[in-house]
């Protein structure tokens, strides 16, 4: 985890919210550095990995008395959508972390997390001395690796099917440039970085309109591709737009329509080529 242990201040549209890191069970700094290799026998087991706990904290909305606290908690586990809800807030606070890290530190790859990549999720609440190091009073442990119903939840599986991942590493298949760019296009609009999701759609969009023009003998296809072409003014405008400043609400709105009617392109391209 790119980011040190510490409790990290952040404006939300709320109000603040705190993310606090620690790391368990980190091995102790070695005392010089290995230039050289060491042996290692054939059963040898590779050291164990620290584990980084991350609370997020919704320092906007303090909760005085326990009964009502117990009452949120009650409420945001009573249905899966408010457990999701829960679950991407923390996470995008998270990945909003580590994105201000990764440009900060000139870092080329950032590193962007997923709550069922997460060896633990939980739910609770705690005392403000309590939560401020990143212990609870009351928590659940909820799945986050269970299939949910919600429209992100499917979307990500559908971009992420393993057979495909084995048949591009084997050669017998090969990525199209526009849909890294339209993923990242995802990320910025998922995480209200409106402005760089509305430049990178513009390079993706044209990449795609290059690369998928002609790729399917299909009504739907041809239909989405020729509304594509017909609102290439759109990306362009909100591409400029992006140039000047924010974004007015308008404009995302229509950024996310143009994003969602692209991943349709990809998602259906995927189904009919199999």
């Amino acid at each position: 985890m790119p980011l040190a242990d510490g409790r990290y201040l952040a404006a939300v549209e709320e109000g603040e919210s705190v993310l606090v890191m620690k790391t368990l069970g980190a091995p102790p700094p070695p005392r010089r550095r290995r230039r050289r290799g060491r042996d290692v026998g054939a059963g040898d087991e590779p050291a164990a990995l620290p584990l980084a706990r991350v609370t997020a904290i919704r320092a906007f909305a303090p909760i005085e008395a326990e009964s009502e606290a117990q009452g949120w908690l009650e409420e945001t586990l009573a249905e899966e959508t408010s457990i999701d809800t829960a679950v991407a807030d923390a996470i995008a606070l998270l990945n909003r972390a580590l994105h201000a890290q990764a440009v900060a530190a000139a870092e080329p790859l950032p590193v962007q997390l997923a709550a069922e990549w997460a060896a633990a999720v939980r739910i609770g609440y705690g005392s403000g001395e309590q939560v401020a190091h990143g212990e609870f009073t009351v928590a659940l442990e909820i799945d986050a690796r269970a299939s949910g119903t919600s429209r992100r939840q499917q979307r990500e599986q559908d971009l992420r099917p393993q057979e495909r991942m084995a048949a591009v590493l084997r050669g017998r298949e090969r990525l199209n440039v526009c849909e890294p760019l339209l993923l990242r296009a995802r990320a910025d609009l998922d995480a209200g970085r409106y402005r760089e999701a509305a430049l990178q759609l513009r390079i993706g969009f044209e990449a795609m309109l290059a690369e998928l023009d002609d790729a399917l003998d299909d009504p739907g296809h041809d239909e989405d591709m020729a509304t594509l072409r017909e609102r290439r003014g759109e990306v362009g405008e909100a591409a400029n737009e992006a140039l000047r400043g924010e974004l007015s609400e308008g404009t995302v709105a229509r950024v996310g329509e143009l994003l969602d009617l692209c991943e349709r392109v990809l998602r259906r391209c995927r189904v009919l080529r199999g």
